[in-house]
């Protein structure tokens, strides 16, 4: 009961919702309870310096995070068997958990009562391992006992590549991806595409807020939420849109006029959006997929490759997924292995079935080589000699760049020497800066200019796919060059040939995927638009939807087509189908625009 309420403000929620047919998911705060977090701090997550997490002590404002190892998880139970047993709760979403790092005296003394050393970090990893599946198992028992298949939600902000195991304790999952909160619009895209190949229902979780949870008073522009959930729906996803309520307990008008603005579009598209799987030419094996799979944790490194990778695939408008090492790779083309992916004989035999198939693999930087570092796996057209010592160091390509022409082009991020073999092709060369940035030998603000001499290649082309010798997803992360993503588009071009599925004339900004809806025989491409801008300090801000004209598609299919309609208008659009390529034209759209390919 809330102190200053004198009726159960839950029950009547639930109520009144139920009386309008909207579902009610409740929340509990699982991993925080300022309440217990005073009167126990000895449950609280400390580090080995035992200092407690989220708020250095109890003199800030702020919140305590409880560990999942101590007395607290009992209390968490009771509270949770509370709401199963009292409301008619349509779900339970808890909170602030996952697999962390602890080193509370009740962690400390079960790891010497198992025989081990607080100080062996390898058997630490395993006790904070079973210290999240004994939660999540006490959770879900406890729910499902009580009302079996109820949706149950465990949420660490991130779903994370490559733990399927984590993945399947929950019955669906909830993709929080708040793009004004820090997440930025390129982060839901590479959380949905990874997603949707799992075969579990998900939804993408954004908030009305102008910046992130927390905020009272802080309004989206309804535009921006217009956007979030079409991105949603585009990506096979359910939506989800957070609030706050006040501390007085009325609903905030304003927030839900802003929520129905996006909901009302919503749910004149949703019968083209349910039941969807995507069409992908390309793979991206997530570098945090692989880092799980050798048993690390990818959290304790930056994630710019995966980020990267799918900044370029997202402009250049290909139908790609993001995969782990579980994924059937036969129905892509090309699989791109970015920046970091060394061999081991799990990935050597996956990635030899699918090229013995046809498929062709983009690797950059030090993928492909094999876990002693020494060599390529496959047929690259290279061979190995070591790591360059030259930061940055340039490339030349032998093909011409549209927007840029031919020169020789900075490289910021680690490059690796390699020479062609005897049957590759060379497709650009490597070239060395003058010397490294020192202190007695520098040149000019930043860094020194190439020396023009060829040393090496820098990108070739053998059996089984190209290789580009730096890590350039990492680079186009964190510095967004020009040339390094028209590289990277002419090789992915290169690669997949005439068997592209999609072509569009799309603005760079603009987002594309192709959803198959097999039941109702029909495919449904969407085209999205929007141009954020940074306001304040790192706030990406959508506001205008400026429209486009005349936005071109093709895409390939050779049966025969029936209608092509603009959704949800029920318009029907000119398109011709020759040689199994279907090609119209959108005279003008903003924001969001699916077209129905019926067969």
């Amino acid at each position: 009961m809330h102190p200053h309420l004198n009726f159960d403000l839950l029950g009547a929620q639930i109520e009144a919702a139920h009386e309008i047919g909207v579902k009610t998911p409740v929340y509990l705060s699982a991993g925080l309870d300022e309440r217990l977090a005073r009167k126990h701090p000895q449950c609280l997550i400390r580090n080995q310096q035992e200092q407690i997490s989220w708020t250095a002590d109890f003199m800030t404002p702020g919140y305590h995070q409880f560990c999942m190892n101590t007395p607290y998880l009992d209390v968490l139970t009771q509270q949770v068997e509370e709401v199963v047993k009292n409301y008619d709760a349509d779900g339970i979403f808890l909170d602030i958990v996952g697999v962390r790092e602890c080193y509370c005296q009740y962690c400390v003394a079960q790891i010497r009562r198992q025989g081990s050393d607080p100080r062996n970090i390898q058997d630490m990893r395993i006790l904070w391992e079973q210290t999240y599946a004994r939660y999540t198992n006490r959770m879900n028992e406890t729910v499902h006992a009580l009302k079996p298949g109820l949706p149950l939600f465990h949420n660490s902000s991130h779903v994370d590549r490559g733990r399927r195991d984590l993945i399947h304790v929950n019955t669906h999952l909830e993709l929080e991806s708040l793009p004004t909160g820090g997440w930025g619009y390129d982060h839901f895209p590479l959380s949905a595409r990874y997603a949707q190949t799992l075969g579990v229902d998900f939804l993408g979780m954004t908030g009305k807020f102008h910046t992130s949870w927390g905020e009272f008073g802080g309004y989206k522009h309804p535009n921006a939420l217009r956007y979030e959930t079409a991105l949603s729906l585009a990506n096979g996803a359910r939506c989800s849109i957070g609030d706050q309520l006040h501390p007085a307990g009325q609903m905030d008008l304003a927030t839900y006029s802003l929520i129905g603005e996006a909901y009302r579009e919503v749910e004149a598209k949703e019968e083209l959006c349910r039941d969807t799987s995507a069409m992908a030419d390309i793979a991206l094996l997530s570098v945090e997929a692989t880092i799980w799979e050798a048993g690390s944790n990818p959290h304790d490194q930056h994630n710019h490759y995966d980020t990267g990778a799918v900044r370029i695939l997202l402009e250049g408008h290909y139908l790609f997924d993001v995969v782990d090492l579980q994924a059937d790779l036969s129905k892509y083309k090309v699989v791109i292995l970015p920046d970091a992916i060394i061999i081991t004989e799990t990935i050597k035999s996956k990635l030899t079935a699918f090229l013995a198939e046809g498929g062709k693999i983009l690797a950059t930087g030090r993928s492909g080589l094999s876990p002693d570092g020494t060599c390529f796996e496959f047929d690259l057209g290279v061979e190995f000699q070591g790591v360059s010592p030259f930061r940055p160091s340039y490339f030349r390509p032998h093909f011409e760049l549209p927007s840029l022409r031919t020169a020789s082009f900075v490289i910021y991020t680690e490059g690796q020497n390699t020479v062609p073999t005897k049957d590759g092709i060379v497709l650009g060369s490597k070239e060395n800066s003058y010397f490294n940035r020192d202190l007695f030998t520098f040149c000019s603000h930043q860094h020194t200019p190439s020396d023009l001499q060829e040393s090496g290649t820098g990108m070739a082309e053998g059996r089984d796919g190209i290789y580009i010798a730096w890590n350039v997803f990492e680079d186009y992360a964190t510095k967004g060059s020009l040339a390094i993503k028209e590289i990277i588009c002419y090789t992915l071009d290169r690669l997949l040939g005439n068997n592209k599925s999609l072509i569009t004339n799309l603005p760079a900004q603009g987002v594309t995927t192709l959803q198959v809806q097999v039941n109702s025989k029909r495919w449904v491409n969407h085209l999205l638009y929007a141009s954020p801008v940074r306001r304040g300090l790192g706030v990406e801000v959508i506001e205008d939807l400026p429209p486009l004209v005349n936005t071109e598609v093709t895409i390939a299919a050779t049966d025969q087509v029936q209608d092509v309609y603009l959704a949800p208008q029920n318009l029907s659009l000119p398109f011709s189908q020759v040689n199994g390529l279907v090609t119209y034209t959108i005279p003008l759209w903003t924001c969001h625009q699916m077209i129905v390919i019926q067969f």
